[in-house]
């Protein structure tokens, strides 16, 4: 599962799709980016608001923009069409991006850490916010089934070309979890599920945590990362909408989250994330087990 001007994403690109259907959205939108740019943030609030209404499902993500300037609170989780929109505009450059300009390892890093606690060969991985499979090729050698998802029906394109799942499917990642059936009818599980990049996008995680306990064997395992900020800027919420229009995690709120859920940690690293104007954005690497 990438955004106000995040270097991944310009959301300028990725209303301007709908602005040839929808003059009044698009002029909405980009008033309230350039209001925002000149520092006046209730006018900014006000064309977002205009923007919102005239197309709920925000494909422009102004709810987000909306939290981030603090006229707001944060909604749950971005809207599907606004993370469907950016990826899909973005797909064909979207590992150029992400790995040679914002430094993006985490794959790579997931993969360390598997090695490091020894815990592996997996029967079954699942791939939520798979991307274009950088995930899937880091655990393929640890892997013998793998299954990509994300809701960038481009993104999954480019995954199916590179060969590395043997199923993937177009749709979001707590949707996937919590509804996915086989043809017969069977819900299957899997004994790793991966999650690199997916809780920026996210939000609250316990709708999250409880799909994954639903579709996890006894003792599987679960693989993530986040973004945080400091407990200054958290001001003790749980999560919040970031500067740069990105969910950030409490240390705090993941590890109660993860223990209500019924996972011990067993790793839980500070890492660097990704570069974002060539300074390092915080995060963890969490590696966890189903009790």
């Amino acid at each position: 599962m990438s955004n106000d001007d995040t270097p991944e994403f310009e959301l300028d690109e990725a209303l301007e799709d709908d602005a040839s259907e929808n003059e009044a959205l698009a002029e909405a939108y980009n008033r309230g980016l350039a209001l925002q740019k000149s520092g006046d943030l209730a006018g900014a609030a006000q064309a977002y608001r205009e923007a919102l209404a005239l197309d709920p499902d925000d494909p422009g993500g102004v709810s987000i923009r909306l939290a981030a300037i603090g006229a707001e609170a944060a909604p749950q989780k971005m809207p599907d069409a606004y993370v469907a929109t950016l990826f899909d505009q973005h797909a064909d450059v979207f590992d150029d991006i992400l790995v040679d300009e914002l430094g993006y390892c985490v794959p790579l890093l997931v993969r360390d850490l598997v090695q490091k606690l020894e815990i592996g060969p997996f029967d079954r991985l699942l791939d939520l916010g798979c991307g274009t499979g950088l995930t899937g090729m880091a655990l393929a050698d640890c892997t013998s089934h793998r299954t990509g998802v994300d809701l960038s029906e481009r993104i999954v394109e480019l995954a199916y070309d590179r060969e590395v799942y043997d199923d993937l499917y177009v749709g979001e990642a707590v949707a996937f979890l919590e509804e996915f059936e086989e043809d017969d009818g069977s819900r299957p599980s899997w004994d790793m599920i991966a999650a690199t990049d997916v809780f920026p996008y996210l939000g609250a995680v316990e709708p999250f945590l409880a799909g994954a306990v639903d579709r996890l064997k006894p003792r599987g395992y679960l693989a993530f990362s986040t973004e945080t900020l400091s407990e200054e800027a958290l001001e003790g919420r749980p999560f919040m909408v970031g500067p740069k229009s990105r969910f950030a995690q409490g240390e705090g709120y993941i590890r109660s989250s993860l223990d209500a859920a019924g996972f011990d940690i067993l790793a839980m690293d500070p890492i660097t994330v990704r570069l974002e104007d060539g300074d390092p954005v915080p995060g963890h690497l969490v590696i966890a087990r189903l009790r």
